[in-house]
């Protein structure tokens, strides 16, 4: 498989695509990729799932891991490992454990792993979706897509870095509490000896903070990211998208728009009962999204076959490119 190093330093565009479960995150994210790295010349684009259900290579029917993969000439595709949260997670244990070292409290493989399994370091899924937007908005992509996972998780991982801040906060201060603990011992014993010669000292807690701080700041950031809410005509995933934008609100992650995807249009004009009901049922449901929500909404259609694969992805991809299909909220200024 083609890799890509992302050795290039600069800052991504970068769309998060959320919603609740089933309404088609994944495919949306596609498309959005694929039609940006169509639309730019030269422009590379990675889309990133980071549902630990992934769904991401299916709808490419692509092989994908851990590591970014070449879909296309331009476009690039990862699934989010969730291995690598428990790696973050283990790293920081593991920085600590060397410091208590350092002071003769040695730590027994054992107590390492209790302290890995009692998870000091919340939603492991989660920390690994923020390393990895930490690692790649700043990789050389032109642009990057994010599909969350459903609804709860894309809650968490927008709380986290806040949870993470002072979490990794209390453990830095631990550290260093620890290391001038070891430096005063030392000093006492060999005098200004004791600062030659020694190891260097890791700020992997501090550099790790440092990323998810400004993972928090991007996510909150309208000029470098957009998020998205994908919903279908249906009440269960209007309510729980009420809930999502009210939070997303709180929190300050600016919503771009609503994508409401599958809307039965009735191009036909078919006068079957079916066909005639749905179509009603979907403008009167379109009708109330524009009713509730202060933001534009971008209607996809509900395709007649199965969106998957390079070809349908291409064909949805203008829906959530083109400014002409954002449906403005009659009430907005």
């Amino acid at each position: 498989m083609n890799r890509t190093d992302g050795s290039d330093q600069r800052s991504s565009s970068v769309v998060l695509y959320g919603g609740k479960g089933g309404v088609g995150k994944t495919t949306c994210a596609a498309a959005h990729a694929l039609a940006l790295s169509t639309r730019e010349s030269g422009a590379k684009t990675l889309v990133v799932s980071t549902d630990p259900a992934h769904s991401l290579g299916d709808a490419f029917e692509h092989d994908l891991d851990g590591e970014p993969t070449a879909v296309t000439d331009s476009l690039f595709a990862v699934e989010v490992d969730p291995q690598t949260g428990q790696e973050v997670y283990r790293s920081v244990v593991e920085a600590l454990a060397d410091e208590f070292r350092d002071v003769g409290l040695r730590l027994e493989e054992g107590d390492l792993e209790r302290l890995f399994e009692a998870g000091l370091i919340p939603g492991g899924d989660e920390v690994a979706a923020l390393e990895y937007i930490a690692r790649y908005t700043s990789a050389g992509y032109d642009n990057v897509v994010f599909d969350t996972a459903p609804t709860g998780h894309t809650l968490r991982l927008l709380d986290l870095p806040e949870v993470l801040d002072e979490t990794l906060g209390v453990a830095g201060e631990v550290q260093r509490r620890v290391r001038r603990t070891a430096k005063t011992a030392r000093s006492m014993v060999f005098g200004p000896a004791a600062y030659w010669g020694g190891r260097d000292e890791s700020d992997d807690i501090a550099s790790l903070r440092e990323r998810i701080g400004v993972v928090g700041e991007l996510i909150r950031d309208p000029t470098h990211t957009r998020f998205r809410v994908v919903l279908t005509p249906e009440r269960m995933a209007i309510a729980e998208t009420e809930r999502l934008v009210s939070r997303l609100d709180d929190v300050s992650v600016p919503v771009d728009s609503l994508v409401l995807n599958r809307f039965f249009q009735n191009d036909h004009q078919c006068q079957c009962d079916r066909c005639q009901r749905d179509a009603k049922r979907h403008t009167r449901r379109l009708q109330d999204i524009e009713d509730r929500f202060a933001v534009p909404t971008r209607v996809v259609p509900q395709f007649e076959s199965e969106v998957q694969g390079l070809d349908t992805l291409s064909e949805l991809g203008p829906y959530l490119l083109s400014e002409r299909n954002d449906r403005t909220h009659r009430h907005s200024p």
